[in-house]
């Protein structure tokens, strides 16, 4: 498979209007192969040639145009979960045939083949670059016709997989594209709440619905109450991700690791990456978000020695919520983030790119505590929140650590990260 050909690739699945049985099989073993294919064995997969050359063989009749466009949707599912980037489709023939027959086939007023459309949206958005804008006319097609698509509710197998590939083709419609608001909060809201109670929905495919309406709390502030007060977000992030870390073997060998990553770990990583931004943007949060605190900490211990990758999301994370500056100190306290902070900290070696970001989360959090005393809010609560983090710098270290990075500072490349401006008294907390 190293180096296997779109043409090669066809001919291993040279018939896909077989019976039904005989087609789900095939699409299994397709689904399996493209599983077992690593990123960086698909990124290079389809380029601009190919994709122009599979443009020729469809307009000559010579490879029907449904087994290519189930070919590119199933190849172009698994390069989203990998999280491969591909930004060739996007000046190709194909993407305009695509458009082409999208709009064509909307536009009928008799006979117009629904699955085709679906199938040809999917296609379109699962290839389609995210920093790019999408054809207006395309994109008020695409919106309605997979949001309804996603509203089926049964728990066929079947069903559920459609509904994945629909919330997952939506995730990539850019967040700067103007979409109807009325249609996707109401539909999207139905998704995330009927499946809270029947339980309908694949994981990845709950994780994609949330992730939609999340993404676009940057660009609409009226989001954050729906989100975080109606639809429970950190006590349901909280659960998926405790289900999720109980599913990640968490002691992979390095080769293992790099030949197939499990699905569950890929979809615990596109929560973290989620909330990563959501905790930076949110300004509206309940009790909750200690469960989601708690979940994200238990995450982080169990993946600081093996996952690296995973640990450092989830103290992103962290010092994305200090930032945001509307989640209490306490709450940071009490679920164990900042014993976290201090601990990576002090690990960190003179040149790492951590130390800047770490040493920025305690200096927030020093100037916060200074805010509080000034303005005279909750002044006891404050005095006494000071006192654990000092008693915290005390049992970890910390204060001797940054006099020591004073000491050593000229040697490394850290003064240049911090652009020779330390106040180092700046990083021990106001006391």
């Amino acid at each position: 498979m190293e180096n296997v050909g779109i043409e090669q690739f066809y001919d291993m699945f040279p018939e896909f209007d077989f019976a039904e049985e005989e087609e789900r099989l095939m699409k299994e073993e397709m689904n399996g192969m493209l599983e077992k294919m690593g990123k960086e064995r698909l990124k290079p997969f389809f380029s601009k040639e190919e994709f122009d050359e599979n443009y020729e063989l469809i307009l000559k009749n010579k490879y029907p145009f449904e087994k290519a466009l189930d070919l590119l949707k199933h190849v172009g599912f698994e390069n989203t979960i990998k999280t491969t980037g591909h930004s060739i489709f996007t000046d190709t023939s194909l993407k305009k045939r695509f458009e082409k027959m999208l709009i064509d086939e909307n536009e009928k007023t008799e006979g117009k083949d629904e699955k085709l459309l679906i199938d040809l949206c999917e296609c379109y958005l699962l290839w389609y670059a995210a920093y790019r804008h999408i054809n207006e006319d395309v994109l008020r097609i695409c919106e309605p016709c997979l949001l309804k698509n996603a509203l089926m509710k049964n728990k066929r197998e079947e069903t559920q997989k459609e509904v994945e590939i629909s919330l997952l083709a939506l995730n990539k419609i850019p967040v700067f594209e103007r979409l109807d608001k009325e249609l996707y909060l109401k539909e999207v809201k139905e998704i995330i709440e009927y499946h809270q109670v029947h339980r309908n929905l694949t994981r990845l495919a709950y994780q994609s619905a949330w992730q939609f309406l999340m993404i676009r709390v940057a660009y609409d502030n009226d989001l954050e109450r729906v989100i975080v007060r109606e639809l429970h977000c950190a006590r349901e992030v909280a659960r998926e991700l405790e289900e999720l870390a109980r599913c990640v073997d968490w002691k992979r060998k390095e080769e293992e690791k790099r030949e197939k990553e499990s699905r569950e770990a890929k979809i615990l990583n596109r929560w973290l990456l989620t909330m990563m931004y959501f905790l930076e943007h949110c300004r509206l949060w309940n009790e909750e978000i200690v469960e989601l605190f708690n979940s994200i900490v238990q995450i982080f211990q169990v993946a600081k020695d093996d996952r690296r990758d995973i640990s450092r999301k989830c103290i992103d994370c962290f010092r994305n919520a200090e930032y945001n500056r509307t989640i209490e100190m306490d709450i940071l306290l009490k679920c164990g983030v900042i014993d976290i902070i201090f601990g990576e900290t002090v690990k960190c070696k003179a040149e790492d790119l951590q130390i800047k970001c770490n040493l920025n989360f305690f200096k927030d959090l020093c100037d916060r505590l200074k805010e509080k005393v000034e303005e005279g809010n909750g002044v006891s609560r404050q005095k006494d929140t000071k006192r654990k983090i000092y008693e915290k710098e005390e049992e970890e270290g910390f204060e001797d650590f940054v006099i020591s990075l004073h000491v050593i500072l000229p040697r490394c490349t850290l003064r240049r990260q911090l652009h020779n401006r330390i106040c180092f008294s700046d990083y021990v907390v106001y006391l």
